[in-house]
C-alpha cells in the first residue's frame, strides 16, 4: 500500500477511537469502538491454544476489522440495531473497502463474507469473542449504567454464539456467574434463565 493510501485509510480507522459504544469502562467513561476491537483481538490471541486447528491469525484479522463500518455510522447497540441500520452500515463499509488497494480490498471482502456466513471455525470463534467481550465489559462497568433490559439480556446473550465450543461455553458460564454476582451485589434480583443456557 502506497504511503498516501496507507495514511488515508488510517485516518478513517481513527474514527473508531472517538466512536463510543453503549457500554462504559470500569472507570466510568464510554468505551470506544476501537477499544472494544482491540480487546476482542487480544482475546483471540489468548485463546489460540484452545483452538490449535484454527487459523488464529485470521481470527485476529477478523476481530480487528469487524466494526470498521461504525467509522461511518457510529455504534448502535445490538438490541436497537435494525436490518435497515445494518444495510446502511454494510453499504458504506463496502464502498470504502472498494477504495482500498489490492490485495487488501479483496482480502477484506473475503473476510467480511466469511464473518457474515459464519460457517468456518474462525468466523465462529470471532463472533463468539465479539459477543463475550461486550458481556465482560458490562460486568466491568458500573451497574447504574445498564439499561433495564440488560439484566435479562446479559444472562443469555452469546449463548448461541459459544455453543460450538466446550471451552467458550465454560467461559460464558464464568462470565454469567460474574453477572449474577454483580446484580446481587447491587441488591437486584437475578433474572431467571432457561435450563438451555445453564
Amino acid at each position: 500500500m502506497r504511503a498516501e493510501e496507507f495514511l488515508k485509510a488510517l485516518h478513517v480507522a481513527e474514527r473508531l477511537k472517538d466512536a463510543t459504544r453503549h457500554c462504559y469502562t470500569s472507570q466510568g467513561r464510554h468505551e470506544s469502538v476501537g477499544e472494544h476491537s482491540w480487546r476482542v483481538s487480544l482475546m483471540a490471541y489468548w485463546v489460540k491454544d484452545e483452538f490449535p486447528e484454527a487459523d488464529i491469525d485470521k481470527v485476529i484479522r477478523m476481530c480487528l476489522i469487524h466494526d470498521l463500518g461504525e467509522a461511518f455510522t457510529g455504534d448502535i447497540p445490538t438490541f436497537l440495531k435494525t436490518d435497515d441500520d445494518r444495510k446502511v452500515e454494510d453499504g458504506l463499509l463496502e464502498a470504502w473497502v472498494d477504495t482500498l488497494p489490492s490485495p487488501y480490498k479483496e482480502e477484506m471482502k473475503d473476510l467480511y463474507r466469511e464473518m457474515e456466513e459464519r460457517k468456518t471455525l474462525e468466523a465462529r470463534i470471532y463472533k463468539a469473542l465479539d459477543s463475550l467481550e461486550a458481556l465482560i465489559q458490562h460486568n466491568e462497568s458500573d451497574i447504574a449504567t445498564w439499561s433495564e433490559n440488560e439484566y435479562a439480556l446479559n444472562m443469555t446473550y452469546a449463548d448461541d454464539k459459544v455453543a460450538f465450543s466446550q471451552y467458550l461455553k465454560e467461559l460464558r458460564e464464568v462470565v454469567r456467574e460474574e453477572t449474577k454476582k454483580k446484580i446481587l451485589e447491587a441488591g437486584k434480583s437475578v433474572p431467571a434463565v432457561s435450563s438451555e443456557t445453564e
